[in-house]
């Protein structure tokens, strides 16, 4: 038999073993499945669990996601717990079917679930679930955004509330009927929005809340407020002017929800003596003519509207004339005068400026400057059948003025240089800048205020300020100008002081500073030992007290700084740095506080030279002494007597050594010592030296 027939025997046992091996792969596929539906809902707190089966492979890797996130894995059958995700150990748990159970569920659990499974050699499967979490809708309120919808508004919203529940499904209704989204209602969220509401829009409203677990409807009644609408006014009887004395009835009144409140307005004010919307006026006098105005409001939506009406009462004008000048293109004088009311109406004239030209009423009259118009009071002369008044008005040229100056920092770190130039003038002075020969205009580095009395410079440096031409501020009206010319200069400081208090323990610092000087800052500098806290000790450690050191910033408006706490037996000494931005200026003068600071050493040395020097002279007015006492000794030898027939009375003064010498013998000598002792142990007062009585002597021969 050969191998081709041995085979062809064995043919249908490699058929079986093909088929059963074929059969057997077919059985390792990896499957998973759900026990139930992948779509779950579940009330808040209740214990669930996503069921699954699987086959095809034993002791797979089974992984639980949320949306994309995982939040559980375990190897099947393994030793060790399932890996849960933190935020979830105490409601997850991964059974050792591969299920997932929750316990207790929370709301923020809602989403989609996804089980993986994965085994080496046979790939991954996953099946995902969807767990909608519900809580019982309870305590829905429902409300108007704005509380009051108003006729004429773009929108109101109508929205719920609840304090607690999960809405699935909602439906909103309007007097019973269901509502559409369309171009008048949009629902969304939890809200239903009512487009260009009016007053047909009132009514009931109401919101149908549910889902699988519970349901709520909640009404509400909503009023649409509309109105004041067009207010009629009336003045009866009608006649085209009232007389002083005469009664009248205004009446006023317009439709609107609610009814709007009328009220009269007078001259200002508010006229108490009406009901509803009539005012009623007996014996009108001239004061009562004019505009009343009926105001009408809506309490709730604060709308109101107003119409007017006109009483003329004959009568003489109110009030006074009222005079007044303004320029006109810089160039003329416009002199103007009111006087308002009357009927009829004043006649207006200036009787010094023209004999031709007047007006009823207001009056304006243009003429061109002159000098013999400054200071000069011009009359406006006001005509009325029954009185006649005046007003006065006086033009002045501008008068002599002092510029003011202010220095900042912009929050673009720009030093800003503010100059204010006003001139007292009638009419008002314009004020013109100019820069050496060149005039200011507003731009990135000059500002001008509207008024044009101030001036703003803007630079990041100092020396913009101090190399720039002399500024100048000339204020102007028809009648003449001044103008003020002046130089910035740098962060100075004029004078400063220092002031104690009693205890030396505070001291005041102030200082002035020169008006055209760009200041932004002062730095309070202190030489010295460091300031005390307020138990004593050092408030800091202890630096160098040979080096000025700030202490203190001020800004460029300070004018005085307080320091403390001192130390009394301690030498302090402080200057103040003008700063303009990064710029310092030259420091104040040095002031001293405190007992002062001791012997230099070159003090010190300069003594120890001079000891040698003293011990010399020590010696020569030793020597001086003796040399003095030795020729007086020998001065006192024996003097032979002169005749008594020539008998000499005198009165002398001995010296102060001889009288000593005579009352007392030699004195002692002086104590040397004394000379080595301290300036302190010296510092006693000298005794006063007090010459003896004179001695008559009589001298006989």
């Amino acid at each position: 038999m050969t191998w081709l027939e041995g085979v062809e025997k064995l043919r249908p046992v490699i058929v079986s073993v093909l088929f059963i091996l074929t059969s057997q792969a077919a059985n390792c596929q990896l499957v998973v499945s759900p026990v139930g539906p992948t779509l779950v809902n579940a009330l808040v707190g209740a214990n669930l669990t996503l069921a699954v089966s699987y086959s095809g492979a034993s002791d797979p890797v089974v992984t639980w996601f949320k949306g994309s996130l995982p939040v559980g894995t375990w190897t099947m059958n393994a030793n060790f717990p399932p890996d849960i995700a933190n935020n979830s150990r105490s409601v997850l748990k991964i059974e050792r079917d591969g299920s997932l159970t929750f316990k207790g569920v929370p709301q923020r659990f809602t989403g989609s679930y996804t089980v993986e499974l994965r085994k080496s050699g046979l790939g991954t499967v996953s099946l995902t679930f969807t767990l909608n979490i519900y809580e019982i809708i309870q305590n829905v309120t429902l409300i108007t955004e704005p509380p009051f919808p108003q006729e004429g508004a773009e929108r109101f919203t109508l929205r719920y509330n609840m304090l607690q529940g999960v809405v699935e499904q909602e439906i909103w209704r309007f007097n019973g009927r269901d509502l559409k989204n369309g171009t008048q209602y949009l629902i969304e969220g939890s809200s239903l929005v009512i487009f260009g509401p009016n007053r047909t829009d009132k009514g009931s409203y109401s919101v149908t809340l549910m889902n699988p677990f519970s349901s709520m409807t909640i009404h509400k009644n909503v009023t649409v407020l509309y109105g004041p609408d067009e207010p009629i006014v009336e003045a009866l009887p009608i006649q085209p002017f009232y007389k002083a004395g005469d009664s009248l009835i205004l009446s006023c009144r317009a439709e609107g929800f609610p009814l709007p409140v009328p009220q009269w307005i007078f001259g200002g004010q508010i006229l108490p003596d009406f009901h509803q919307g009539v005012l009623n006026l007996t014996n009108v006098q001239t004061s009562q003519g004019g505009t009343y105005t009926c105001s009408l409001l809506n309490d709730l939506s604060k709308e109101k509207r107003e119409k007017n009406v006109t009483l003329k009462v004959y009568d003489t004008p109110l009030g006074s004339p009222i005079c007044s000048v303004v320029s006109v293109n810089n160039a003329d004088l416009q002199y103007k005068c009111m006087w308002a009311g009357g009927t009829p109406e004043a006649q207006l004239s200036f009787p010094e400026l023209s004999n031709i030209n007047s007006g009823a009423g207001t009056f304006s009259l243009t003429v061109t400057s002159s000098a013999n118009l400054n200071d000069k009071t011009i009359t406006c002369l006001a005509e009325h059948p029954i009185e006649q008044n005046t007003c006065n008005i006086t033009a002045k040229s501008p008068r002599n003025f002092l510029p003011t100056m202010k220095t900042s920092i912009e929050l673009d770190g720009k030093i800003a240089v503010t100059i204010r130039c006003v001139s007292e003038a009638s009419p008002q002075a314009v004020v013109s800048w100019s820069q050496g020969n060149e005039s200011v205009i507003t731009g990135s580095t000059y500002q001008i205020s509207s008024d044009t009395t101030q001036l703003k410079i803007l630079s990041h440096n100092i020396s913009t300020f101090l190399l720039a031409p002399n500024y100048t501020c000339t204020c102007r009206n028809p009648l003449g100008s001044q103008r003020k010319l002046f130089q910035l200069q740098g962060p100075t400081i004029s004078d400063s002081s220092l002031f104690p208090n009693q205890d030396g323990t505070i001291i005041t610092l102030t200082w002035e500073v020169p008006p055209t000087s760009v200041v932004t800052g002062f730095d309070i500098q202190m030489k010295g030992p460091d300031l005390l806290s307020h138990g004593g000790d050092y408030s800091v450690p202890k630096r160098s007290s040979k080096e000025y050191r700030i202490i203190q910033q001020k800004p460029g408006y300070a004018r005085s700084a307080d320091v403390f706490l001192l130390d009394p037996d301690k030498t302090y000494r402080f200057r103040i740095i003008p700063k303009a931005r990064l710029t310092d200026g030259k420091p104040s003068e040095v002031h001293r506080i405190g007992p002062g600071d001791g012997l230099s050493g070159s003090a010190i040395a300069g003594i120890a030279a001079g000891i040698p020097c003293s011990i010399l002279a020590l010696i020569l007015v030793i020597g001086s002494i003796f040399l003095i006492f030795y020729h007086n000794k020998k001065s006192n030898k024996t003097r032979y007597p002169v005749s008594r027939a020539v008998e000499k009375v005198k009165t002398i003064q001995p010296k102060a050594v001889s009288h000593n010498i005579l009352k007392g013998g030699l004195r002692s000598p002086p104590d040397y010592n004394s000379l080595y002792q301290t300036p302190s142990e010296r510092s006693v007062s000298l005794p006063m030296f007090v010459p003896p009585a004179p001695v008559r002597v009589a001298t006989t021969v």
